[in-house]
Order: structure tokens, then C-alpha cells, then sequence
């Protein structure tokens, strides 16, 4: 990984970290707190390369990233977890990024 892409995917985890939440019983858990925020900005890194994101890709990859409940009892995708306010934020962080690129 170049140091270029280390700095934007370092940035994106901060902005994920800081500004999306896992709600649960109108508990807000940030990403940052939850240690997803790094994983899923590794994973939304490749999506900057296309110029253009949506929501439909940024979902895909949200039910593709599980989220360990119950000390393990159940896993639920990242999507399931996430008001729908937060993948409209994560699109909003990514399409600010591109606009910087």
C-alpha cells in the first residue's frame, strides 16, 4: 500500500470513526469506539478509485463486513446495525474525499 493510500484510508477511518454509529436500543456506539472504523474505510478505500460511489455499493459492503454480538452468540452485518442516516454519512464522507482528490 503506497503512503498516499495509507493517508486517505487513515482519514476515511477518522471521519468514519468520529461521525458514524452502531445503534443499539437508541445507544450510539461510534465506529471508532466499536474498532470497525479501520476495516470498513480498508474496504471503502477501493471504491475511490472509481470516481463515483453509491449507496448500493457502500451497503454491499456493509453486509459483508459481521459484527460479533453476545460475546459471539450471534453476528449481525454492519448494514443491520447502522440507522440508515449512517450510510447516507459515509456517502457523504466519501463523496467529500473524492472532491479532494
Amino acid at each position: 500500500m503506497s503512503d498516499n493510500s495509507t493517508e486517505i484510508i487513515e482519514a476515511l477511518a477518522a471521519e468514519i470513526g468520529e461521525n458514524v454509529y452502531i445503534d443499539v436500543a437508541k445507544w450510539h456506539l461510534y465506529l471508532s469506539d466499536a474498532k470497525l472504523d479501520q476495516v470498513l474505510a480498508e474496504k471503502l478505500y477501493p471504491l475511490l478509485a472509481t470516481g463515483e460511489v453509491t449507496n448500493t455499493q457502500i451497503v454491499t459492503i456493509l453486509e459483508g463486513i459481521k459484527v460479533s454480538l453476545g460475546g459471539g452468540k450471534v453476528e449481525l452485518p454492519l448494514n443491520d446495525l447502522l440507522p440508515t442516516t449512517g450510510v447516507q454519512k459515509i456517502h457523504d464522507i466519501l463523496s467529500d474525499i473524492l472532491q479532494e482528490l
